[in-house]
């Protein structure tokens, strides 16, 4: 008789041998398919990190990886949620399982945050809007003073490492207490059920055609990909817009400049990061040197405002005549810096504003800088992907889902917080409110009979009364 191997013997053993009679049922699969997609998520993962961004956005085996990588996330959220309504409605969150019921709930909550951030890292124009509505959302609820999804290194090494361990440590508790405690049986007097032996063939059969499902849509429904907006792109097609948001940036106007929110994280110097740092090198590409910063920066303060002024009155017609254009340094600043980002070497210079300012990497300037020239919000509204188009829940080219889970925000802010000038801080309240009280759910009196109430426990257990 032939040995079975180690690992298939390990496996077997760490497995739930008896279930009630329901247990073998696709209701009590779910967790196992969630844990599915997880690994599908892990090994697509690895590979797009081995290979990096250019190829999973260039290749055709890199956009398929790409692809599944984005339906293992469908599924895996789609079965961490059904799988916690089915403990819900089948008050499976009863004493002793109460922390199996609270892991599972902060899971599905760190999972919910984990997709945001991949989003943040796909390389499209998608990962622009998203991250840019998504630090509103952190600044506001006050996690922008150490989360910054504008930083695309930080956000890497989140969400490849940090968060997964997470999730890895969350995982292996909730299934370690399931696996001590076994599936919950109907806990009223009234309802019994036999015990029978789990049936591990069909669960992994199970899991094998969700694999099948997942990569057949990647197949079918790849992942959009529409090409990110770049500061060259405007220099180069509106090169007034860009000037006037230089002008803005100049002197401390823009959105960046100004920015309001429950936390502040863009409280570097505008005028250091977007003019000062680039024109120094665009300085040391030339053969004579004049510099007009350093004539503008000799100029009363009187001079230098009415300098700006007049370089914003300029670039605010809607034909400028350049023939009739301001002879100051502060023009003369601003042509050169259109003409850098005209070819290209303006955004890699915002990277080396970070040695004296300490944002991020640049992804923070560029993507701060293209939300004040407005191009962004323009380019997702055409998409209709704004906030007010419920965006977040489609894709740019909406024939693949997007973060449908993300619904309730933009009926919150539809309606709630319609006319709240507080919305992101108010809805980081209103979730760590529900968050708080999903954990604390089995403990809350009365409330925590609801379940039992609705009734739905007989279509899942399929108990006749």
């Amino acid at each position: 008789m032939a040995t079975k191997h180690p690992l298939l013997q390990v496996l077997r053993n760490s497995m739930i041998k008896n279930v009630p009679a329901y247990g073998n049922k696709l209701f009590y699969s779910l967790g196992f398919l969630s844990m599915i997609s997880f690994m599908v998520l892990i090994v697509t993962g690895i590979v797009m990190v081995l290979y990096g961004p250019t190829w999973w956005l260039t290749s055709t085996v890199g956009g398929y990886f790409r692809s599944v990588h984005l339906w293992a996330t469908q599924a895996f959220v789609l079965f961490i949620i059904l799988h916690l309504l089915v403990v819900f409605l089948t008050s499976g969150f009863k004493k002793p399982r109460r922390l199996t019921w609270m892991l599972g709930v902060l899971m599905m909550f760190v999972v919910l945050i984990e997709t945001e951030f991949g989003y943040a890292l796909r390389g499209d124009f998608s990962s622009q809007w998203r991250t840019l509505q998504g630090a509103d959302f952190y600044n506001g609820s006050g996690f922008g003073a150490f989360l910054n999804p504008l930083n695309y290194k930080q956000i890497y090494g989140v969400h490849i490492v940090v968060v997964p361990l997470a999730i890895l440590g969350l995982l292996g508790l909730h299934y370690l207490l399931v696996r001590i405690l076994g599936i919950a049986k109907p806990y009223r007097s009234d309802s019994t059920v036999k015990t029978v032996p789990a049936n591990h063939k069909l669960l992994f059969l199970r899991g094998g055609v969700l694999i099948a499902m997942i990569l057949g849509l990647a197949l079918v429904l790849p992942s959009p990909y529409i090409k990110p907006t770049t500061i060259q792109q405007v220099a180069q097609q509106d090169p007034q817009l860009f000037g006037k948001t230089l002008i803005a940036e100049f002197d401390k106007s823009s959105d960046t400049a100004t920015y309001l929110d429950n936390i502040d994280p863009y409280t570097y110097d505008t005028k250091s990061v977007y003019i000062a740092t680039p024109y120094e090198q665009y300085l040391q590409t030339q053969t004579n040197k004049s510099d007009a910063l350093k004539a503008f920066m000799s100029e009363p303060a009187a001079v230098q405002n009415q300098q700006l002024a007049d370089a914003n009155t300029y670039y605010g017609n809607d034909k400028p005549d350049s023939h009739n254009a301001p002879k100051n340094p502060a023009m003369s600043i601003v042509s050169a810096l259109t003409t850098m980002a005209q070819a290209g070497l303006y955004e890699p210079a915002l990277a080396a504003a970070n040695s004296t300012n300490g944002v991020g990497d640049g992804s923070t300037y560029t993507t701060r800088f293209l939300a004040d020239t407005g191009v962004l919000e323009d380019k997702a509204t055409a998409l209709n992907i704004t906030t007010d188009q419920y965006g977040m829940v489609r894709e740019e080219k909406g024939k693949t889902p997007g973060a449908w889970w993300l619904f309730p925000i933009g009926l919150l802010n539809h309606t709630v917080l319609a006319n709240d000038s507080n919305g992101d801080r108010d809805a980081g309240i209103i979730f760590g409110s529900l968050l708080l009280t999903m954990l604390a759910f089995p403990f809350i009196p009365y409330l925590n009979q609801l379940p039992d109430k609705l009734k739905a426990y007989r279509y899942i257990w399929r108990v006749k009364r």
